[in-house]
């Protein structure tokens, strides 16, 4: 006897479950019965941190990339390390990490338990605490599935060249958003985060230094700048957490003047100051300057994209009962 229609379909269903995309399990609506007081959470504890510590945003959105392009977005980088384990955020690369990303999602996260314990992950935290960040700073706002785990992996070994440096070259650092599924166009959008935030002087020292023998600093720069540069980072070995503007016109805003100033020499970074002299790079970097509005509907959709990169469901990851430290 066949066996019945019923059946059949079911077991079809059963064995494709795998092949489901993970993020058709998440939704913008995720907590709307589980933890109804989420998003009102969130928004004041995001709000009133910015008032109160104006590096936030640029440090969670900093925050936010770095965990995302290592083991996915999975709030890994919040883990402390043990005597046992050298977590993510103790790579070389991540110590330079503000704290104020970090306090953010911690209140968030304090706030949360208190509302509706052990239902909201660390990583959707940070998801929207880098969100809600952006568009306090004046940037687009943009949609944010819900509904991740936490990772249950965090190790600084993995971090290595897996993050793009200001040394990398235009293809190196188009290559490493290759394989995680971003466009050279998505990557020029990605990099107008810069348009917030800082450098530390050690990052770029080599550029207005003896940077050669017949220069002091790198031609790329406007020289006026770089003079400038050399004396506000005067100081940089006896304290090296100096540091300066990633855009020096409007830096408490999320604009596209970060792209305006690339051409004119005022780009503090060589891996941005080489996206207008490749020609890969160039004509983005040209129509975000001349066009906030083409920046931000790109920049709205590299992040959505980024946000759900490497996510984990299920059993594959946890709800952490602390942000810092596995259950």
């Amino acid at each position: 006897m066949a066996p019945p229609l019923l059946l059949i379909l079911s077991l079809i269903t059963i064995f494709n479950l795998p092949s489901l995309s993970l993020t058709q399990l998440l939704s913008t609506s995720y907590y709307q019965h589980t933890c109804p007081s989420f998003s009102q959470i969130m928004e004041q504890t995001t709000t009133n941190k910015q008032i109160n510590s104006p590096t936030t945003a640029a440090a969670t959105l900093r925050l936010f990339f770095h965990d995302c392009f290592i083991e996915g977005c999975d709030a890994s980088v919040l883990i402390s390390s043990t005597h046992f384990s050298k977590a993510e955020r103790d790579a070389d690369i991540n110590l330079s990490l503000p704290g104020d990303g970090f306090d953010v999602v911690i209140r968030a996260k304090t706030a949360l338990e208190l509302s509706c314990p052990g239902v909201v992950s660390c990583s959707d935290i940070l998801a929207v605490a880098t969100r809600n960040l952006v568009t306090m700073m004046g940037g687009p706002y943009y949609d944010v599935k819900l509904g991740r785990r936490d990772g249950l992996i965090s190790l600084a070994s993995r971090v290595g060249r897996n993050l793009p440096t200001p040394q990398m070259s235009v293809t190196e650092t188009i290559n490493l958003f290759k394989s995680r599924g971003f466009s050279v166009q998505e990557m020029v959008a990605l990099t107008g985060a810069h348009t917030i935030g800082f450098s530390h002087c050690k990052e770029f020292s080599s550029d207005i230094y003896n940077y050669s023998r017949n220069a002091q600093s790198d031609p790329s720069y406007n020289p006026r700048f770089a003079a400038g540069l050399r004396n506000a980072c005067n100081d940089y070995h006896k304290n090296p957490t100096l540091s300066v503007f990633n855009d020096v016109m409007t830096p408490n805003k999320f604009d596209n003047m970060y792209y305006q100033n690339l051409p004119k020499g005022l780009g503090i970074l060589k891996s941005d100051r080489l996206m207008v002299s490749d020609s890969r790079t160039r004509p983005f970097a040209e129509l975000y300057a001349r066009d906030q509005n083409a920046f931000f509907k790109a920049f709205r959709s590299a992040m959505q994209k980024l946000s759900l990169y490497g996510i984990k469901t299920g059993r594959r990851g946890q709800i952490r009962r602390r942000c810092d430290e596995f259950n």
